[in-house]
């Protein structure tokens, strides 16, 4: 693969290169070769230049997984038009609002999805076509409805022999020049229109092909949104650009599902977050390890490196028999579970990012990372501590460089509150970086109680905790007025009742897990009160609680 300054460039020179190889399946569908990936974007961007979309305009994306939006993703960014991914799960009135804000010419759209939208309270969009096989669904523009109804005789005439890879010349992009606006569903509030440039996208491909080694027809496991940019950049851009065959789960994946498609596809590389991981392990290997035969075997010297040896081939085996690196983001990996692989010596890392950075911030292979850091913060960025010892104080992370947005749209305020006049992006998350350049994420500066003596209190740390303690499904650590921690907890349902347990009793547990919890804990930052949730934690795409929601619970 050659080097490109371009990130269309390489786009291109993908899909010239692995011409007839499979680029994108539907797990349990059909299959789409970088040829009929071509085609297919060569008769889109004939649908844009014919009906009057021109490159800068907006184009909106609202789908499920699936190779259609991959095809639709890349055909838009290779005709120069600005992508606009929006999360299939949001609310059709906050579709239709992020559609408006945008000023989207077209929405490429799921059918379903459209139904439930106003087309007459939708202003600057020139119709909506499916995202399933770009058939109209809406028309407000006879050119538009010219040119998808007698798309495929233009398509004749622009190729009037053949259709060969020295038919694939793409827009060549500047550094500067907006691709994409990603609209944020983070865990403090409202979504805001981040302006990534060709530039982050390029770079952050660009790292991941210097870093993560993959070669053409090599398999990889889609799992994560698209709409998102960890699941978009890692997932599907750099597995692409390096010619992989690309599996897309096109719901959303129960275990059972992602382990078949491992099983299946046995891929090097898999990049998924703390959640998928955190429930493998404790399903599948902690009760294991919790047998009083298995407790005292590992006590024995010789017989415990053969036993961890033998989970680690099974778990190897879960994760489809080949993998090489197991790549996790999106949020902290559970203390616990990541000393068990550290145990195991399983090849994991954690790596960390942000929309604002199209995502990556941090990022080291699993042969040189460190406990609970979140690596070495990647090429084309710098970061700086707002603290006078990174080492020892943490401090509010502050980035800047190739990977960094260019702002909000239409938000001057928002982008004015997070960004420097000279580039620096303040992340609002509190880290400490070590002497050699590793980061640790101690927490979000949105999140930080502070303390009834002005402590400083990370809620995330006493979750983490929490979480491990008997029947915690999940939690989460609110300040109930005063610096007066309370415990929301969602508890482990599946296993309470198959012991039989009462509300008295799972009660019980709580009030013992709460004491277990507060003997390990300083006084100011212990918890007062709990409450049992009965749902689980509304969640962000990366499986972030949206911890806004629950603040005056």
């Amino acid at each position: 693969m050659k080097d490109r300054e371009s990130l269309n460039l390489y786009f291109q020179d993908a899909i010239r290169d692995n011409w007839d190889l499979p680029a994108l399946t539907d797990f349990g569908g059909a299959t789409l070769t970088y040829k009929d990936v071509a085609r297919k974007i060569a008769k889109l961007h004939l649908l844009y230049q014919e009906s009057g979309i021109r490159p800068g305009d907006k184009v909106v994306l609202c789908a499920k997984n699936s190779s259609m939006w991959c095809v639709a993703f890349i055909g838009t960014l290779t005709y120069g038009a600005v992508i606009v991914p929006i999360l299939a799960d949001f609310k059709a009135d906050n579709i239709q609002h992020l559609i408006n804000h945008s000023d989207a010419r077209l929405a490429i759209i799921d059918e379903n999805i459209w139904e439930d939208l106003n087309p007459d309270g939708m202003r600057t969009l020139l119709g909506a076509i499916s995202v399933r096989d770009f058939s109209m669904l809406h028309s407000n523009d006879e050119k538009l409805l010219h040119a998808r109804r007698h798309l495929n005789e233009i398509f004749g005439r622009r190729y009037p022999d053949r259709f060969t890879p020295e038919d694939v010349v793409y827009h060549i992009d500047t550094k500067e020049e907006l691709c994409l606006i990603s609209y944020t569903s983070g865990s403090t509030g409202f979504s805001k229109g981040v302006m990534l440039p060709y530039r982050s996208l390029w770079s952050n491909v660009q790292f991941c092909i210097e870093n993560i080694p993959t070669g053409p027809g090599d398999g990889v496991v889609c799992m994560l949104p698209l709409a998102h940019m960890y699941g978009l950049t890692i997932d599907m851009l750099r597995p692409f650009i390096c010619g992989n065959h690309i599996h897309i789960l096109t719901r959303t994946p129960s275990p059972r599902i992602i382990m078949e498609a491992f099983a299946k596809v046995h891929p090097r590389y898999i990049v998924t977050v703390p959640l998928i991981i955190e429930k493998i392990i404790r399903t599948r290997v902690f009760p294991m390890l919790e047998k009083p035969l298995m407790k005292l075997m590992l006590m024995v010297p010789y017989v415990d490196e053969k036993l961890l040896g033998k989970i680690k081939d099974r778990l190897t085996e879960t994760f489809g028999g080949n993998v090489q690196e197991i790549i996790i983001g999106g949020a902290g990996l559970n203390r616990d579970v990541e000393k068990f692989l550290r145990r195991i010596n399983f090849p994991y890392t954690v790596g960390y990012g942000m929309t604002e950075c199209g995502p990556l911030i941090s990022y080291s292979p699993s042969s040189e990372n460190r406990m609970a850091s979140c690596g070495r913060i990647v090429d084309r960025v710098e970061a700086r501590i707002d603290s006078t010892d990174s080492a020892v104080k943490p401090g509010i992370l502050h980035v800047k460089g190739e990977n960094v947005m260019l702002g909000y749209y239409k938000n001057p305020e928002a982008t004015e509150a997070c960004m420097s006049e000279d580039g620096w992006l303040s992340t609002g998350d509190i880290c400490n970086l070590d002497s050699d350049g590793f980061l640790y994420i101690r927490g979000r500066d949105k999140n930080m109680i502070l303390g009834p003596s002005g402590q400083n209190i990370y809620p995330e740390e006493i979750e983490d905790k929490l979480n491990n303690l008997s029947y915690v499904a999940e939690s989460l650590i609110i300040d109930g007025g005063d610096g007066r921690l309370v415990a929301l907890i969602y508890p482990d349902i599946e296993s309470l009742t198959s012991q039989g347990l009462d509300n008295a009793g799972i009660m019980g547990i709580m009030e013992e897990n709460i004491k277990t919890l507060n003997s390990s804990l300083p006084a100011y930052s212990q918890v007062q009160r709990f409450k049992l949730m009965s749902e689980e934690f509304e969640k962000t795409p990366k499986r972030s609680i949206k911890r806004y929601l629950y603040q005056s619970k």
